[in-house]
């Protein structure tokens, strides 16, 4: 049943090619939509705890003679990031709803296709048609960046799309590599590649690791593939913005989880630092820059670099509570940096101008927006009761039981966050009205609505996210026997 999360959005990519003008958001949105229920189906069938490491199976030979097969399914952590995917979807194009882009009936196609892809990336269960999802992510979102983005778009976005595909094709490298090394008749299917992993030597474990480790740590990103990042973010349309930092970014997280530990388990449950130390890096240098930064988006991405940084290093601790945080937080984050991302598109769309020197007093003007910003805010900040507490906590107690001073230093995000955080919307909704500000008009339905759903989320999962760990136990029990671990 699941491939059906991939077809949906598929068939429904190919009838932009007979579609024009605005009628395209329109499909885009009934297409994400039907997703999203059929997500939600799957959701409340999903068996959790099952003996079954994956559920909704299906399996067809693809090219048989080489080992490739059309092969997917779900397990709790694949489940959850299927549920972000096509919950944010929609969010996103109906935000885009108020400024129609030009040739629209592309822009929702590409971003059609690209819910296809991401739907892909997370329910397969073979290296190749994973890597084939993979790719098929990279095209739709760097025509979105690259056409509907801002001022300097070419060089930025050829920049991200020669970092992420070359990483890409080291993946595939390290795929390969494991592929001949699998036993009997070779095949690229999850459970053999883990099998040929375990027969390789500690220079073999090695090998695969830094390969397929460098894809993941561009997309995520990890320091120091973090350099395309910020620019991308700043110069890509509010909905490509989205896409990239709300659920593109979590391949690259959940590939760890998935596709690079389980391939290298003698060396990272060695006591095996090194991730955890750029990771930790990533973390203070995110939040250090996103002080210095007057534009909000490019506030936004360093806090996104900041964050996912901590998300990456909880998982390299192989611990319960690093891989618990990290799942939940994954789901958090994708809704924080939306409704942040949300948030400053509106203000700009209102205003002409991300830049915090410009603005002012919006607080008088638009009540509703600074409401349900702040919320927003104080999720992004892990306030107690916001949903991105309990994460963060799971993550730094995780980084603390392997090492205290490691925590000490990650630790830096909660200071460094509630600096540029509360900076940003102290100098943005507070103070005297600009200009810019004095016109700017209060969220309208639509927008109260897509606003009023994330900050629901965010308190929502930060009083009661029980049901997340609920889904997530089995799987993360599933990988800590992967790994051998006691």
């Amino acid at each position: 049943m699941a491939v059906l999360l991939i077809f949906i959005p598929l068939f429904a990519s190919l009838l932009f090619l007979f579609i024009k003008g605005n009628i395209g958001k329109t499909v885009a949105l009934a297409a994400s939509v039907a997703n999203l229920i059929f997500s939600i189906y799957l959701l409340t069938s999903f068996e959790a705890p099952s003996d079954d490491a994956f559920q909704f199976t299906f399996d067809q030979p693809w090219l048989e003679s080489l080992g490739i097969s059309f092969c997917g399914g779900l397990d709790g952590i694949s489940l959850l990031m299927i549920l972000l995917t096509n919950l944010l979807v929609p969010i996103i194009i109906l935000s885009s709803f108020g400024k129609t882009p030009e040739y629209p009936a592309a822009f929702y196609g590409l971003i059609i296709l690209m819910q296809a892809g991401l739907n892909g990336v997370f329910i397969a269960t073979d290296g190749l048609l994973f890597y084939v999802f993979w790719e098929i992510t990279l095209i739709p979102i760097w025509f979105i960046c690259a056409y509907w983005g801002g001022e300097n778009k070419v060089p930025v976005t050829i920049k991200f799309f020669i970092y992420t595909f070359a990483g890409s094709l080291f993946m595939l490298v390290g795929l390969i590599y494991l592929y001949l090394n699998t036993p009997g008749d070779h095949n690229f299917s999850w459970e053999a590649l883990q099998m040929g992993a375990r027969s390789l030597d500690a220079a073999g474990q090695q090998i695969v690791f830094w390969f397929i480790f460098l894809a993941f740590a561009v997309k995520i990103p990890i320091f120091p593939f973090h350099t395309w990042q910020p620019e991308t973010y700043a110069v890509s349309p509010a909905p490509g913005t989205m896409l990239l930092s709300g659920i593109m970014l979590k391949m690259g997280i959940y590939g760890i989880i998935r596709w690079l530990l389980p391939f290298a388990p003698d060396l990272v449950s060695a006591g095996f630092n090194l991730p955890i130390v750029l990771c930790i890096i990533g973390v203070v240098y995110g939040g250090w820059i996103a002080i210095k930064q007057t534009d909000m988006k490019k506030i936004a991405a360093y806090s996104s670099l900041s964050h996912v940084g901590l998300i990456a290093a909880g998982i390299f601790t192989l611990t319960i509570d690093g891989l618990q945080g990290a799942v939940i937080q994954m789901v958090n984050h994708g809704i924080n940096i939306v409704g942040l991302f949300l948030a400053i598109e509106l203000i700009e769309r209102r205003t002409g101008t991300r830049d915090l020197s410009k603005l002012g007093g919006i607080a008088t003007k638009a009540p509703r927006l600074s409401v349900l910003f702040m919320i927003i805010v104080l999720g992004s900040l892990a306030v107690p009761l916001t949903n991105g507490f309990v994460g963060e906590f799971l993550l730094l107690k995780s980084i603390y039981s392997i090492n205290i001073y490691m925590a000490a230093i990650a630790g830096l995000t909660v200071i460094f966050c509630a600096v540029y955080m509360l900076r940003l919307y102290n100098l943005a909704i507070f103070g005297d009205v600009t200009s810019y500000t004095v016109d700017i008009k209060d969220l309208n339905t639509r927008e109260t609505i897509l606003m009023g759903i994330i900050a629901l989320l965010v308190i929502i999962l930060g009083v009661y996210p029980q049901p997340i760990f609920d889904i997530s136990k089995q799987a993360i029990e599933t990988f800590q026997t992967t790994l051998t671990l006691k």
